[in-house]
């Protein structure tokens, strides 16, 4: 077993209705118990964007990071960590408790407390990427139109309702697709493209997905090749028009990654890109709402060590 140092935990008391605040003080004993008590302490955010101011003033007086929540809560900490300097980053990890959870996925941990404590004590620790679009950054996803906008959509039918998890996403999908299935137009210049170097692309587009690692939207498998170890950005963006049922039936393909077998897909990795949208699309990163019609997106690579536990890819 390593050593985890100096250990701050972040959480979110509000994620899952409520329910994370217990968890976060049953993790923060049972990690206690494991470590010196004197290298262990908790700090709960009180207000959208905490997370990162302490991620920052945490981080750098820690070694680790431990973020108690799901992908909002995973955004702000990374955001706040990448404000240190690289030598003075700690590793960061993290316990599952938000509704869609991707980048835990990514990383592999168990939605069990138990077992996700097991794994960060283990210290396998692996160097990740991490996406900057117009300065913000993000750990596992960027994306702009249909897809952002059910990304958007299902936050706000979650503070709505308190009800979490894909299921809410593949609601909220069915609802886009049925009644705002309109493509975006764009034009994108990719960089550091594997073989190709630049390329210029541009069309009508319903999916513009830009992935660290995998998944979006509570693990929908958007980019199955993507690594988030390899410096670069898989890129998944549709061609042509659907109609309402095609459309459909390519976004629960997409549930399991099925979707990559349709000529409709392009598929990219790139190391940076700047594209420009007719209109301001719908956009998020980690679930988070993005405003503009420009992005320009960049990978940081080896940004941050983090603690994985099962890691497929």
């Amino acid at each position: 077993m390593g050593n985890l140092g100096r250990v701050a935990i972040i959480a979110n008391p509000a994620a899952q209705n409520g329910a994370a605040a217990a968890v976060a003080e049953r993790f923060e004993g049972m990690l206690c118990g494991r470590v010196d008590d004197d290298a262990c302490r908790m700090v709960f955010t009180d207000f959208a964007g905490h997370a990162a101011d302490l991620a920052a003033s945490e981080g750098a007086r820690c070694d680790t990071v431990v973020a108690v929540g799901g992908d909002g809560l995973v955004h702000e900490v990374v955001n706040g960590l990448m404000r240190l300097d690289p030598g003075q980053r700690p590793a960061l990890a993290v316990v599952p408790m938000g509704s869609g959870n991707d980048y835990a996925l990514t990383l592999g941990m168990s939605h069990d407390i138990g077992k996700a404590l097991e794994q960060i004590l283990a210290c396998n620790v692996r160097r990740f990427d991490v996406g900057c679009v117009n300065g913000e950054y993000f750990a596992e996803t960027l994306s702009f139109g249909l897809d952002a906008a059910i990304a958007i959509d299902t936050v706000e039918r979650r503070k709505k309702s308190g009800r979490r998890g894909t299921i809410l996403y593949m609601e909220s999908g069915i609802d886009q697709l049925l009644h705002h299935l309109v493509p975006q137009t764009y034009k994108a210049t990719l960089e550091g493209v594997p073989g190709v170097g630049s390329l210029d692309i541009e069309g009508e587009s319903y999916i513009f997905a830009v992935q660290v690692g995998r998944t979006y939207g509570g693990h929908f498998d958007v980019c199955p090749k993507a690594d988030p170890t390899d410096g670069l950005f898989d890129v998944c963006i549709t061609r042509g028009r659907l109609n309402a049922a095609q459309a459909l039936g390519v976004f629960m393909l997409a549930r399991f990654g099925l979707h990559t077998r349709f000529r409709m897909f392009r598929f990219f990795k790139a190391a940076s890109l700047a594209v420009d949208f007719e209109e301001a699309p719908a956009a998020q990163a980690d679930g988070e709402k993005l405003e503009g019609a420009r992005f320009e997106v960049r990978t940081v690579p080896a940004a941050l060590d983090v603690l994985v536990g099962d890691v497929k890819a």
